[in-house]
């Protein structure tokens, strides 16, 4: 008779003999539930508030109401703030942001009331009205001042052709050149020039307009490129050479770049004829220390 039992016995031979360790391997307890495994396995609750919420903001506290925070549904305070998400709390159990505080109380005003901040805070306020995406606050922010003007700067800009592309050149000239020399300072040549053709006084009694036309032949007898380290223009738009030169002088300011200009002529390049090109010539100062 043969007796059939629930574990049957195998005889091992030399070939299938497995060590202790072997064994061991195959016998391990099985591994402790990873966080993402245990996640799956049971989905965190949604997150409960209270209805007055007290923030720790980069260090600095604050406490607002729950509806404070979501009163605008597409923002990104009212998805953290949805039970969604989970926000971590500091040791005294206020809700954690991991932001630089200094400007959360203007947002929440303008969440609480509508309140605006002073103008000399409106550009830091904006940036943290793009973080936390606020779409009204950001529309009301770009209609005062500096932001309105700064928009009606931009669409001048946009006229001028690799305008950020030549103020990076402005400024790698000017660094690789203070450097070769151990100076303090470096000075380059720029032309900035509004109208496409050159003016002479020639043309002043015909031509009473920015434009004018030429056939293209003409137009190839007037093409040429200034001796200068940098060029901007041409451009069409009521703001002149003295605009651009600001706008310049600002961008470069705003990076912390010393700049100081100063006109030292025109180029006087032979065209044809009684033209010369005219375009006048800048010199910048850029000091580094």
């Amino acid at each position: 008779m043969v007796v059939v039992t629930g574990q049957s016995k195998v005889s091992a031979t030399p070939d299938d003999a497995m060590s202790s360790s072997d064994a061991e391997d195959d016998f391990q307890e099985p591994a402790t539930p990873t966080a993402t495994q245990a996640g799956q396995a049971l989905p965190l609750l949604p997150q409960q508030f209270p209805e007055v919420v007290p923030l720790n903001v980069g260090g600095m506290f604050f406490t607002t109401r729950l509806s404070t925070l979501r009163r605008y549904e597409d923002t990104m305070l009212a998805a953290m703030f949805s039970g969604r998400h989970y926000i971590p709390t500091d040791a005294e159990g206020r809700y954690f942001i991991d932001r630089d505080g200094t400007y959360f109380g203007d947002i929440l005003n303008f969440l609480r009331s509508g309140d605006l901040p002073p103008r000399e805070r409106v550009r830091s306020v904006y940036k943290e009205a793009q973080y936390y995406s606020i779409g009204p606050l950001l529309d009301n922010l770009e209609d005062i001042q500096p932001l309105k003007g700064e928009k009606v700067r931009q669409a001048f800009l946009g006229l001028m052709p690799y305008y950020k592309d030549h103020l990076e050149r402005i400024i790698e000239i000017a660094k690789l050149r203070a450097m070769q020399r151990k100076a303090r300072f470096a000075k380059l040549k720029v032309c900035v020039f509004k109208e496409e053709m050159p003016i002479t006084p020639y043309e002043c009694p015909h031509f009473n307009s920015l434009r004018f036309e030429r056939s293209e032949s003409e137009t190839k007898l007037f093409e040429h490129h200034c001796e200068v380290d940098v060029s901007f223009g041409p451009w069409e738009a009521v703001a002149d050479v003295y605009d651009l030169l600001h706008c310049i002088v600002t961008d470069l300011s705003a990076r912390g770049i010393t700049v100081d200009h100063q006109c030292i002529g025109v180029c006087d390049k032979h065209l044809i004829n009684h033209y010369y090109c005219k375009r006048p010539i800048y010199e910048f100062k850029i000091t580094w220390w």
